[in-house]
């Protein structure tokens, strides 16, 4: 996927009311019922796909970050959310106020009322799976195709008889002119709902539905680095189509499971490392977890309580396959709560050798004075 701000021809600073203007001008000229070049369809869905989410501030606020963008669709990979023509036009007729259309300019791609509806559902994640990526297999109580009529929903030595109405279109056109041009205004036939047929003799299992109630099984494949913020949409894993329609969306909504180790920012994973008084001093190395294993961390004789240890690579991946995120480990010393005698006498011994202590750095106020030459 290009980069969007290339795609709407508008630079990052642009303002939504510049965003708006460029869609429009652009989908004006690449309509596929305006432009007959080969490459205008295609043309005209990539600028949909960017006008969604640079539409959208929160998309276009992710985007900006990370490149990406949590979209409806079309899974993780860049992130981007791929529509077909008929989405790509009903973003047009949307935008342009025409809503419910499904063409214009002539053309358009009917709607599906037997559509069914989308599943959604929720998969946890540990923060290694997260790191690694991860398979599930999600197990869906829902509708499956009915097996006696072949989800048609016609009973035994029976078949759809064609709608006598809208002869078997599934849709009755009506043109009308806006200041756009002429334009067809597409509606469902009302005698078979949109179909294009009706059955004449049903099936006695699914009652004509061509569907019944069931379980399946759906392959998930997580991309590593996803966060609880997206979600990922399996295209026609959703409920069947009635009588045969087009089946809806697997929607599958990330949870990520606190992981009590590291605290995330981004790509980046955060990390406590509590040492003694003599490790900081003196130096030691300790070994860290990280979502790929454990990890070797040298501490530099000296180290301050607060120094953040950087460990490059062994953060999260980024979504958008650009390198992996760092761990920053930071070091604090551990004071005990409690001496044993030895420890006190050794403590007072060496407290008698360790000579002047830091000096105090100034507060907000001495700062302050000091910029201002007070």
């Amino acid at each position: 996927m290009s980069d969007l701000y290339v795609v709407l021809e508008v630079t990052r600073e642009a303002s939504d009311d510049e965003i708006k203007k460029a869609y429009r001008r652009l989908a004006m000229v690449y309509h596929p019922d305006r432009n007959a070049a080969a490459d205008a369809e295609g043309r005209f869905k990539e600028i949909a796909e960017a006008y969604q989410v640079l539409s959208d501030p929160d998309k276009r606020a992710h985007y900006d970050r990370y490149g990406s963008a949590p979209a409806a669709g079309g899974g993780f990979g860049p992130g981007f959310h791929h529509v077909d023509l008929s989405e790509a036009l009903n973003i047009f007729m949307r935008d342009i106020g025409f809503n419910g259309l499904d063409g214009i300019f002539g053309g358009g791609a009917p709607r599906d009322p037997n559509r069914g509806q989308d599943i959604r559902v929720t998969v946890r994640l540990s923060l290694q799976e997260v790191a690694l990526g991860a398979r599930r297999n999600v197990r869906l109580k829902t509708l499956v195709p009915c097996d006696a009529c072949k989800g048609t929903g016609s009973g035994k030595g029976s078949r759809p008889a064609p709608c006598a109405t809208c002869g078997g279109s599934g849709d009755v056109r009506r043109a009308a002119r806006s200041m756009f041009g002429q334009f067809v205004q597409v509606a469902p036939c009302p005698t078979c709902h949109g179909e294009g047929f009706v059955i004449t003799t049903p099936c006695e299992v699914c009652r004509g539905e061509g569907r019944i109630k069931g379980e399946r099984t759906v392959a998930v494949d997580v991309p590593a680095g996803v966060s609880a913020q997206h979600y990922l949409t399996l295209r026609g894993h959703g409920t069947p189509g009635l009588r045969g329609g087009v089946s809806g969306d697997l929607i599958v909504m990330i949870e990520v499971k606190a992981d009590d180790r590291f605290q995330r920012d981004g790509d980046d994973l955060l990390l406590e490392l509590p040492v003694s008084f003599s490790q900081a001093a003196l130096g030691t190395s300790a070994t860290v977890p990280t979502p790929y294993g454990e990890e070797s961390l040298a501490i530099p004789a000296g180290t301050q309580s607060g120094t953040v240890l950087r460990i490059r690579g062994k953060g999260l991946p980024r979504l958008s396959g650009n390198g992996v995120g760092d761990l920053n480990v930071t070091v604090f010393v551990w004071t005990p709560d409690e001496l044993s005698d030895t420890q006190r006498q050794l403590f007072v011994e060496m407290a008698k050798h360790e000579g002047e202590g830091p000096k105090r750095r100034g507060g907000f106020w001495s700062k302050l004075k000091e910029t201002l030459g007070v």
